[in-house]
């Protein structure tokens, strides 16, 4: 049985549910636990996490959590999710010590045990044998996962690429996949993100060759913001300013525990030490080469805060270089360009992916999805990780190359796979879950709902006091927020809903006034109607009436 909890119908947020056994005696599995972040839509949300609600019912039969990679869409909700679980979590080492930093720069984190592994190993979690392969992606030890049971072995690649020159670590490994696919495959539940783009993803090398020369040939300083989880890309980059000459200076929390954890275990060998902003005014513009976060427009990153010309201690200036190395994440394409004007218009010059390869995706492209298919040769086909379109895509693409059934799964459905055809047989609940601050809930229970209506038409308060007569004791107190301050004629709106809640006291019959509940509703709706009146938007509005 494959439930997905989350990453099939979007990007993000990639939790996935393996089962065996009878109905009343299934275990389970998880496969990866990951994040979404919040765009604009809900304000205030720190992150967004898959609801597990279905998963929480079934813990007593879950018998581990198994993580692919350490990216935060993968990963990144072990810490706020695993107390409601508390079930052995099985990662390998560079996961394993980057959870552990994470936890540090969070108070009240779990300390969750984790029990390792590597890519060739071969694990037992309940009735499943997990056996870990060796793929590339855009972070250290990224792995497939080939998950046996006596129904039949399930590849679930993760994230995954063919690239036969990796910055970091040894390439795909095809060798494995092929003969997994000799003995035979059930399913593959496969990454489906780059289904659209035809060809093959250049390789890391060149990028790495390309940011080479573009150092090379600079005359000012360098910044390069890129994900702080593409270590490989950040070694590239290093080893570039150390052949040009140059100094590295590393900017961002989330970049330097990055690194820290890989310096860790080896992976930043032969890198000159990484300089921190502080030594940003000891080096000549000529010798310097930062890398950042705030790729995605991040307001409180570091390439935001320079490109307002609000950081403390870094500042660039005309003639100098910033390259973006990444790509954008839908929803977050006015955040970099606002980004990319700010940096341009103190003359700055800004390079990106297109004008020069300076970044290239960890996913697979049409023809590698081909290959994949053609070594792992399973008998079902599960288009995960994408958006509709991505795995409409996909599923077209495996139907072309002659897989015998094609699946098209969603969060939520239960998918069973052996024995008989496989097909959806049910449907669990699925939903997002969202952290603000230290709480986490749904959108109800968090006030989401509420502050987007707050955050287009703002509140207004009022206070009625009556006195023992059931007469106005004086005019109503009241405290606008989010509204304008006058309306098209100049006069002040805080003004005329005064007016309103006072009028609607005072239409309404003395004997009526003793249900102060109803008076509010009253006033309530005349303020609102106000509102509009000189507006042309209903806010939000609270009111309080008492009586002496």
């Amino acid at each position: 049985m494959f439930v997905p909890l989350g990453g099939i119908g979007e990007i993000g947020m990639n939790l996935a549910m393996y089962g065996y056994g009878p109905d009343d005696d299934r275990q389970w599995i998880v496969v990866d636990c990951g994040v979404s972040f919040a765009g604009p839509d809900f304000p205030g949300v720190d992150l967004v996490l898959p609801d597990i609600r279905f998963l929480e019912k079934q813990k007593n039969a879950l018998k581990g959590i198994v993580i692919t990679h350490a990216h935060e869409d993968h990963y990144g909700a072990l810490l706020d999710l695993w107390p409601r679980l508390k079930v052995p979590v099985f990662a390998t080492a560079f996961t394993a010590a980057l959870l552990a930093a994470k936890r540090e720069g969070e108070p009240g984190a779990p300390k969750i045990p984790v029990e390792l592994f590597s890519a060739g190993d071969r694990f037992a979690v309940g009735p499943f044998e997990i056996e870990a392969i060796n793929v590339t992606h855009s972070i250290p030890e990224p792995v497939a996962l080939a998950i046996r049971s006596p129904a039949g072995t399930v590849v679930h690649t993760g994230d995954w690429k063919i690239d036969p020159t990796p910055a970091l670590g040894a390439p795909t490994d095809e060798k494995r996949l092929r003969e997994i696919g000799d003995e035979g495959v059930l399913a593959m539940v496969a990454d489906s993100t780059n289904a659209l783009r035809e060809g093959d993803s250049p390789s890391e090398m060149a990028v790495s060759a390309s940011l080479a020369e573009i150092i090379r040939g600079a005359k000012g300083r360098v910044a390069v913001t890129t994900f702080s989880s593409n270590v490989g890309r950040i070694r590239s980059i290093a080893a570039a300013a150390r052949d040009a000459g140059r100094q590295v200076l590393l900017m961002g929390r989330s970049m330097r525990r990055m690194i820290d954890v890989a310096t860790e275990l080896g992976y930043m060998e032969g890198i000159p030490p990484f300089l921190g902003e502080q030594d940003f005014g000891y080096i000549p513009p000529e010798k310097a080469v930062i890398v950042l976060t705030g790729s995605q427009g991040e307001s409180r990153a570091a390439l935001a805060r320079i490109a307002r010309d609000e950081h403390p201690s870094v500042a660039l200036s005309r003639g100098d270089l910033v390259i973006f190395s990444s790509r954008s994440i839908p929803g977050n394409e006015k955040l970099i360009i606002d980004i990319k004007n700010a940096l341009i218009e103190r003359g700055v010059k800004v390079l990106e992916d297109g004008e020069k390869l300076v970044h290239v995706s960890g996913h697979p492209r049409r023809s590698e999805m081909c290959q994949m298919y053609d070594w792992v040769r399973p008998a079902i086909a599960i288009p995960a990780h994408g958006e509709a379109a991505h795995l409409t895509a996909h599923a077209a693409l495996a139907r072309e190359l002659g897989i015998k059934q094609v699946v098209e799964a969603r969060n939520g459905r239960a998918v069973q796979l052996a024995p008989g055809a496989a097909q959806v047989v049910h449907e669990v609940p699925v939903g997002r879950l969202y952290k603000d601050g230290r709480l986490i809930g749904t959108a109800e229970a968090m006030g989401i709902n509420e502050r987007r209506r707050l955050s287009f038409v703002g509140h207004v308060a009022v206070l009625v006091e009556l006195d023992s007569k059931l007469e106005l004791r004086d005019d109503p107190d009241l405290v606008a927020l989010g509204l304008p301050q006058d309306d098209a004629a100049g006069e002040e709106i805080e003004e005329l809903l005064i007016d309103a809640a006072a009028g609607a006291v005072e239409s309404t019959p003395r004997g009526r006034r003793k249900d102060l509940d109803k008076l509010g509703e009253s006033v309530r709706r005349a303020v609102r109607g106000a509102a509009f009146e000189a507006w042309g938007k209903k806010p939000i509005v609270t009111v309080f009436v008492t009586r002496s």
